[in-house]
């Protein structure tokens, strides 16, 4: 998959979502309270009702805010690991956890 098809999925309009979602997922890490598991359905679920209030209140929007979620959680990621992997964090080793 070409990042300009990533980019065609989601609705231009929506690309302050996805950055509000970067900075609201840096910020829950940061909460010692807040479970590491959570942070992706906090994520999904801010930018789902965001994106309905965006674009209105249809089942596209609702798919717009899941994709909008997921790409900043995944974004994230990619960083994170990225970082792991150049520091040498990451032994390669499948199944140590």
């Amino acid at each position: 998959m070409d990042f300009s098809e990533l980019q065609d999925m989601i609705d231009p309009s929506l690309y302050i979502v996805l950055v509000a979602c970067w900075v609201l997922g840096y910020i829950l890490k940061k909460t010692p309270r807040v479970p590491d598991w959570s942070i992706v359905y906090v994520i999904t679920l801010f930018a789902v009702v965001v994106t309905l209030f965006t674009l209105g209140f249809e089942v596209k929007s609702v798919l717009q805010g899941i994709i909008t979620g997921a790409v900043s959680v995944y974004g994230s990621q990619l960083l994170k690991q990225a970082q792991k992997g150049i520091s040498g964090g990451d032994s390669g080793s499948a199944g140590q956890q």
